[in-house]
């Protein structure tokens, strides 16, 4: 796709903002792009506004995850492609959040998540994962720059399986669904919505290989997604009281995990907290004959305070969905909830949160919207919406399209 400028405002009334400035972001679509968007925010008695300042090809046909590295001011792209391949693509991000393709190779299709790993730099190897194939696969860097990027022999491939489905539907097969580091880059942790499980790999950062530990296994049913870490001092390269907590799309809940470090690292569970309140899931939605209830997405740790994305909940309208806030204790690591506010998107598959912890972008994916929310940092409670963009072509209900996928670019 070729640069385009499109420039949608938000068109509801906002409330006043306490900072000022300009901030770039990424957003990729299921139609193959992958969008920069640029966000002007003009102090206490002024407002947000957003727009797409261009927008770039290169990731396949249905780009799904991004990942951007401050040091190298480098994204990685994955592709969820179905057509039994994929495209996985490097860019460099230019000052004005311009993408340029640097390196590419084709997949074996259907990566969900990937991650850099190994080497001296933590750069020298990538870690994918395939929801339907229910693989895990890994490549050399550097990827291969060219127009039409050769099939990439990779340097493993570990097959899932399970003895038998789970007891939710889509628990046929495993479905694993992110490649995460631990804080110290010696493990790598595959969180599988179809076993209910955390698969957990030993890496050998010199050859890039990985070696299977034990699993850590969750409650039936509970399909865990996402993962991220928290320490009680806000340093996670720390194991002292270091904690997991990963998101559960099909139990909507978020639980907690005691890691320990041996040969290979261990996980505890120690807690299981619903993604609303009480308990109280809202009920499934039919559509076409068919029931689609609601499903936890994603997670994000800003000190002490969590939030996890609801789909399709439709807790603040017919298509506006929530976000979930808890706190955790600075001691022990336990959530309590909080609260729930509007996401201002409809299956807000992605979100994330500035460095300065002020901002909160959500991607809407069937609404394929980006909305910009106010973070208090010292209470964390979200706040006003800042700003709004329509981005790219609107998602189907309950299909994979719209947007895929939203980060800041930030150094």
């Amino acid at each position: 796709m070729s640069p385009t400028t499109s420039v949608v405002l938000v068109g509801l009334t906002l409330l006043p903002i306490a900072f000022a400035g300009t901030a770039t972001l990424l957003a990729s679509h299921f139609n193959g792009a992958i969008f920069t968007l640029s966000l002007n925010t003009q102090g206490s008695n002024g407002t947000g506004t957003l727009a797409i300042t261009s927008a770039s090809g290169g990731c396949g046909s249905t780009p799904t995850w991004l990942t951007y590295y401050s040091d190298t001011k480098k994204v990685y792209c994955m592709d969820e492609s179905w057509q039994g391949y994929g495209t996985m693509a490097e860019y460099n991000v230019s000052a004005d959040g311009t993408l340029t393709v640097t390196g590419q190779a084709k997949t074996t299709g259907n990566d969900v998540h990937g991650t850099l790993y190994g080497g001296p730099a933590g750069r020298s190897y990538i870690a994918t994962v395939q929801y339907s194939p229910s693989t895990l696969t890994t490549y050399a860097l550097p990827l291969k720059a060219g127009p039409d990027p050769p099939f990439t022999t990779p340097l493993q491939l570990v097959k899932f399986t399970i003895p038998a489905p789970g007891p939710n539907e889509r628990q046929d097969v495993p479905h694993p669904h992110e490649a995460l580091l631990d804080p110290t880059g010696k493990f790598l942790l595959v969180p599988d919505l179809g076993a209910d499980a955390i698969h957990i790999f030993a890496i050998d950062a010199v050859t890039g290989n990985l070696t299977a530990c034990p699993d850590a296994k969750t409650a039936p049913g509970d399909g865990p997604r996402h993962g991220e870490w928290w320490s009680p001092k806000g340093n996670t390269t720390s194991s002292a009281g270091l904690k997991l907590y990963t998101v559960n799309e099909l139990g909507n809940s978020v639980s907690s995990w005691t890691v320990s470090y041996g040969a290979c690292l261990t996980l505890n569970r120690t807690q299981t907290i619903s993604t609303f309140a009480g308990g109280n899931i809202p009920p499934s939605t039919t559509f076409n004959n068919a029931s689609f209830p609601p499903k936890a997405a994603e997670l994000r740790i800003i000190g002490n305070f969590l939030y996890a994305a609801n789909r399709n909940d439709k807790s603040f309208g017919n298509q506006t969905d929530s976000l979930a806030m808890y706190t955790i204790d600075s001691r022990t690591g336990a959530l309590s909830w909080v609260e729930a506010t509007s996401a201002h998107a409809f299956y807000p598959r992605s979100f994330s949160v500035n460095k300065a912890g002020t901002l909160v972008a959500v991607g809407g994916q069937t609404s394929s919207s980006v909305a910009i929310i106010a973070r208090d940092t010292v209470t964390g409670k979200l706040g006003a919406l800042v700003a709004w963009a329509q981005v790219g072509g609107q998602g189907t209900y309950t299909n994979e399209d719209g947007l895929s996928s939203v980060i800041w670019v930030e150094t």
